[in-house]
Parts: structure tokens; sequence; C-alpha cells
């Protein structure tokens, strides 16, 4: 076993109880993980994106053992391995999906799936960007090619386009010749997605969206709704929908859809998905082949993404607030103390 000399204690953002408050949130030290398996690697994070799925755990959405440590994605380097790990070396630069990464420290297994390793030159920029393109990016390109495959000349509707997976949802989609109809809060918003390749715009305040969708349509109505928002857009989703059109349902923005009576779908034999992520991203196979597929696409300069704010770990509850009351656009992102 090879390991550097880790502290006891690490800085962290953590959870000690589930609330729709920003109060729960606290900055303080917890325990650094150590090597206590032969296959154990331990991350030294230097940036990690931050997602509305932190929201979804803090409010109790998703359940998990309390105290959490946030996080789902970071970059770093690799500072410690276990005596029979293989795939990593100390000192390999990596971007990852894991939980717990609103730390100083994170400890994976080698078996888990879901690390690219970066180019041994790769530069802090670089890593900036990569800390907080993962999660999003392989949320957004299974969706237009799993869930549903984006073809030239659909319709497709992305809800939250501004946002940082639906900046990505409007340029993949658009790339691939689709009519992308996005929505969004402000008009400054709309303007991002229609810089990014949106066809059509609709300000998510409107009375009349499902009308200026089938206007659009020529009363055919979308192929896709692409829907991150949930509960308060759940009814407009289906109702915009096209005969045989496909419903993406994966986010809890505004909350969990209520149940409802699945023979709704018959009136127009609507699709209903709800996916998530990591059931894309199961094998390494399936992850490697995504990520470099996005990390490509980033580099070619086919993919915009900007990181349009960074916060220090310490400042994450006004990070939350700033995501959470709609007052961001693209990706937000933590710097993590060294």
């Amino acid at each position: 076993m090879f390991t550097m000399s880790l502290p006891k204690t690490q800085k962290a953002i953590y959870i000690d109880a589930t609330s729709d408050t920003w109060e729960t949130i606290k900055y303080g030290d917890v325990e650094t993980p150590q090597i206590s398996d032969s296959h154990d690697v331990i991350i030294k994070n230097e940036f990690a994106g931050i997602n509305m799925i932190e929201l979804y755990f803090r409010k109790g959405i998703y359940a998990a053992p309390l105290p959490l440590i946030l996080g789902r994605e970071a970059s770093g380097t690799v500072v410690a391995v276990g005596d029979k790990v293989s795939k990593y070396a100390v000192g390999d630069k990596v971007a990852y999906l894991e939980p717990k990464t609103f730390a100083q420290y994170t400890k994976i297994t080698e078996s888990k799936p879901q690390v690219v390793k970066l180019l041994a030159d790769v530069t802090e920029d670089q890593l900036h960007v990569y800390g907080g393109l993962l999660l999003q990016g392989l949320t957004a390109l299974p969706l237009i090619e799993d869930a549903f495959k984006v073809e030239k000349d659909q319709y497709i509707l992305v809800w939250a386009a501004a946002g940082g997976v639906g900046q990505l949802l409007t340029q993949f989609s658009a790339n691939r010749g689709a009519n992308v109809i996005a929505i969004a809060s402000t008009d400054e918003k709309l303007e991002i997605a229609k810089s990014l390749g949106a066809k059509y715009t609709i300000k998510g305040s409107s009375p009349d969206i499902v009308d200026q969708i089938l206007k659009i349509t020529n009363g055919k109505g979308v192929d896709a709704s692409l829907d991150s928002v949930g509960k308060d857009s759940f009814e407009t989703s289906l109702a915009a929908l096209a005969r045989k059109g496909t419903l993406v349902s994966f986010g809890n923005a505004s909350g969990p859809v209520p149940p409802f009576l699945i023979t709704r779908l018959s009136a127009k034999n609507i699709k209903l998905v709800r996916p998530s992520l990591l059931n894309y991203l199961t094998t390494d196979e399936e992850f490697q082949f995504y990520s470099r597929e996005l990390i490509k696409q980033y580099e070619s300069g086919k993919l915009k993404f900007s990181i349009t704010k960074t916060y220090d770990l310490k400042d994450y509850a006004s990070a939350a607030q700033d995501l959470e009351n709609r007052k961001t656009t693209g990706k937000l992102v933590l710097r993590i103390p060294q």
C-alpha cells in the first residue's frame, strides 16, 4: 500500500437533518477517509460541481443516512491507493462521480466505474471545468441517446433551458438538427438558450405555453419533452406532446410528480420515461464511452460549457440559495481548500 500522510480531519459541507431551509447546511471538520481496504483509492479534490441533487437530499426527497456529506462530482488528484489497486496510481488526475465530494478528500473503491483519468498535463483551468462537467454532461448525453434518441427535424421541448443540464440538452439536440423549443424564466435566459441553438423560446410564466407549442408545431405537438422541473411542469409536458410523443421526466426542481393514472397515457399513446443517470452508466464500458465522448465534444469546441460562478467550499449555502432561487445560469462550482 502506498499512501501519503493524510490529516485526521478535513473541511466538508454536510447536513445532519433534512429541511426545506438552508440552515441545516453545515461547514466544518469531519473525519478524513483513510485506506481501510486493499482496493481503496483516496482523491484530494480541487473542484466540485454544484447540482440540484443536493437539494433533493437536503429536503429528504432522496433518502440517505445522516449526517451526510453533500456533493456528487469532482476533479482532483489521487493521493492514496490500497496495495491491490492497479487502475490508479498516486498522482493521477481524475474527474469522477461519487457521493461526498463537498470535502477535501473522498474515498472510492477501484471497482467503481464512474472515474475518468485525465491527461497528466491537465491544467488547473481544465480541472475547473471537469469538476463541474461530468454530472450534467453525463445526464444530458444518455437522455438524448438512450431515454429518447433525438434526431434531425424532430421538435424537442427543453425545460429550464438556461440551466446547466438545459444548456447541454439544447446544444446536443440542436447539433443533431432538431428544432429545440426552449423554456426559461427570463428573457435573458431565453437569449442564452437561443445562442446555444434553440430555434424557439417560451417564457416559463406564460399562461399559454401549450398553445404556443401547438402553433410552432402546426398543431402536432412536440416529439419529446425533456422535463427537469417535475411537479409544476408535468401536466404542461403531457399536453404539449404529439401523438406517440415521449415525456422524459428527469428532475424534481419544483417537487416530485404526484401519482397519476397510467391510463392517461393512452389518449395519445404517450411514452413516459423516468431515468436515473447511474442506470445508464452501470458498467465501466458505458461510463468510459459517455465520459470520453463528452470530453471530446467539449475539447473540439462543439460543446459550450461555462462555469458561471465559483464559490469557496465554505460558501456553499449561499450557492444553494442562488441556485434554488433561479438567480443563476450555467454551472456553479465549488473551489476546495488545499
